[in-house]
């Protein structure tokens, strides 16, 4: 039996953790979900919105799966998703970005996939104030950093029937930072049998929105990767229906990429599609393919049919309804 830690986070969180979980357990796989709480609610108790034991259990376990957790903007806690990428050491995030047929959206034949350093870059958080005048956040780029990232993108391009990996930078400006990362990146992709080329990430925002078909792996640091995966949703209909993962030596963190949507919460609204195709990519981490894969098939089939789709999805179908229709086709 596997045993996973589930966070149902904030806002529709507990929502779409819930129908995930349906999903999930439709599939007849055994799953054991030890639950703890974070997020908002928790810091009246702890005075964090991420406790000590949520990050032990996640140590125990060794994977988990989270629903959206709230970050407050400009002032207050630090992300909680930034605090357990730097406390795990989860230097992965991967987001697969595969368009859907029935999915109203421009294109209907993406399928890239982003691969962004998540440790460091702006993301650290080294910032300070210049008395009153300004501020200054700096942007560390270390050569472990990026040897780790470019070799995960790769392995992951030559293990995948991927045949091209294109690094994303801004080393026309930032030479000796983003310049660090390109020159490790075209070191260690000539032990591999792949095309590999660079781009300058204003030219990938271009050419991403032209012609994303002609990407299949890209890599790139932490905040290009923030900004160009969530561009990349929006050519496939949103980030409601984006999963994501963050990956490290020892642990993996599954997550829906989008936030806590508190205006639409205890609603019956929420597309949980970002959350079950997490879970997908999860139980693949976990070499269950066999499970993920009806997964895949029942949610191609539920796109498709259109019949039973939610509101961002141009329907007018419940939470609950949605999630009827996937394990009917499971």
């Amino acid at each position: 039996m596997n045993k996973i830690t589930l966070i149902p986070g904030d806002g529709i969180g507990p929502e779409i953790t819930k129908a995930m979980k349906k999903v999930v357990e439709a599939t007849g796989i055994n799953i054991e979900w030890e639950e703890v709480e974070a997020g908002e609610s928790q810091i009246d108790k702890f005075g964090t919105p991420l406790p000590n034991h949520v990050i032990d259990c996640i140590k125990k376990n060794k994977i988990a799966i989270k629903g959206p957790i709230t970050t407050p903007i400009g002032k207050g806690f630090k992300s909680v998703n930034v605090t357990l990428r730097q406390e795990l050491n989860l230097y992965v995030n991967l987001r697969p970005i595969k368009s859907f047929k029935g999915i109203n959206s421009k294109y209907d034949d993406i399928d890239l996939v982003i691969v962004r350093e998540n440790t460091e870059d702006l993301y650290t958080g080294i910032e300070h104030k210049i008395g009153d005048y300004g501020a200054e956040s700096i942007k560390l780029i270390t050569k472990p950093a990026c040897e780790r990232i470019c070799e995960f993108a790769l392995n992951y391009a030559q293990n995948n029937s991927r045949k091209k990996v294109t690094a994303v930078h801004k080393a026309n400006i930032m030479k000796l930072s983003d310049g660090l990362f390109l020159d490790i990146f075209k070191n260690i992709s000539k032990q591999y049998n792949l095309e590999a080329n660079d781009l300058i990430v204003d030219a990938a925002a271009m050419n991403l929105v032209l012609n994303p078909e002609k990407y299949e792996v890209m890599v790139m640091p932490n905040l290009y990767g923030d900004i160009l995966s969530d561009l990349c949703a929006g050519l496939v209909g949103g980030l409601g229906i984006i999963p994501g993962a963050n990956i490290g030596k020892e642990y993996a963190v599954f997550e829906a990429v989008h936030g806590s949507a508190p205006q639409i919460a205890g609603k019956n609204k929420a597309n949980p599609t970002a959350l079950i195709q997490s879970a997908i990519m999860m139980l693949r981490y976990l070499k269950k393919e066999h499970y993920a894969l009806k997964i895949e098939k029942a949610l191609e089939k539920v796109f498709l049919n259109g019949e039973k789709l939610t509101e961002d999805l141009g329907g007018n179908a419940s939470t609950t309804e949605f999630v009827e229709e996937v394990c009917k086709y499971i």
